[in-house]
C-alpha cells in the first residue's frame, strides 16, 4: 500500500468518525414537562441504573424494559412510564449510546439477569421497538409479552404483541407495518384517533411527523390504559 492511499485511508477515518461524532450530538432533547418528573413522585422513586433509570411503583411481579425512539432522550419518556409504575409495573427506560438503540439492543440482558421479576415486558417506540421486537425474536430469556408504540419488525414474534400508533402519525411506513402485522400470531392493535408519532414522549414536534389533534396527555393516557388491558391479559 503506498504512502497515498494511506495518507487517504487515515482522512477517510478522521472524517467519518468526526461526522458520526457531531451526529451523534444532534437528538431530540426532552421536555420541561418530562424532566420535571426525574425526582419521582409521591407513588414513584426514579432512581439512576447502570444502562437508564428504573421507575419503581408498589408492584414487585411485572416490569416493562424500554427502548426509546431514535435519536430521542430516553428521559422524554417519563411522564407515560411513571404513570404505568403507579399503576404497579416497574419500569426501567434504557439509556441508548448516541440514543440509537441500534447500538444497545440487548441492553435487557443486564437488568433481566440482575432482577427476578415474574412477568418481563419489552417495549419500544420507533427504532426502539423495532429493536425490542428483534430483542424478544432472538433471546432465550422468557418475555411475557412485547409492546410496540408506533413500530415494528418484519420478523415472526411468538409472544403476544400491543401494537399502539397515532391515526396522524407520519413517520411510520404504514405499508412495512401492515406486512409486519401479518407475522405476529397473537396482535393486539390500538388506533389512537387523533395521535401522532412523537407524542408518546415529550421531545416536541418530530421531522415528518404529521400534526396532532389531540394532546400529548391524551394520547399518553390512553396509551397507559391500553399498556394495563395488555399486561392484565398476559398475567
Amino acid at each position: 500500500m503506498n504512502k497515498k492511499i494511506k495518507i487517504g485511508i487515515i482522512i477517510f477515518l478522521i472524517v467519518f468518525i468526526g461526522g458520526f461524532f457531531v451526529y451523534g450530538q444532534i437528538y431530540y432533547h426532552s421536555e420541561k414537562t418530562a424532566t420535571d418528573y426525574l425526582n419521582g413522585t409521591d407513588d414513584v422513586n426514579v432512581s439512576k441504573s447502570s444502562n437508564g433509570l428504573f421507575l419503581d411503583g408498589y408492584g414487585n411481579d411485572t416490569a416493562i424494559i424500554f427502548y426509546p425512539g431514535a435519536k430521542v432522550e430516553y428521559t422524554a419518556y417519563l411522564p407515560l412510564f411513571t404513570d404505568l409504575a403507579s399503576q404497579g409495573i416497574d419500569c426501567y427506560l434504557v439509556e441508548m449510546p448516541f440514543n440509537l438503540a441500534f447500538f444497545g439492543s440487548n441492553s435487557a440482558d443486564a437488568i433481566i439477569s440482575n432482577t427476578n421479576y415474574k412477568h418481563y415486558f419489552m417495549a419500544g417506540h420507533s427504532l426502539g421497538g423495532a429493536m425490542a421486537g428483534n430483542y424478544v425474536n432472538q433471546t432465550d430469556n422468557n418475555i411475557t409479552g412485547l409492546i410496540y408504540l408506533s413500530a415494528h419488525i418484519e420478523k415472526e414474534i411468538d409472544v403476544p404483541v400491543l401494537s399502539i400508533r397515532g391515526s396522524n402519525d407520519g413517520v411510520i411506513n404504514l405499508e412495512s407495518y401492515q406486512k409486519a402485522k401479518l407475522m405476529m400470531n397473537n396482535v393486539t392493535e390500538v388506533m389512537i384517533d387523533g395521535g401522532n408519532h412523537a407524542q408518546f414522549g415529550y421531545y416536541g414536534h418530530q421531522s415528518g411527523d404529521g400534526n396532532a389533534t389531540i394532546s400529548a396527555e391524551n394520547q399518553q393516557n390512553q396509551t397507559e390504559s391500553a399498556i394495563m388491558r395488555f399486561i392484565d391479559y398476559c398475567t
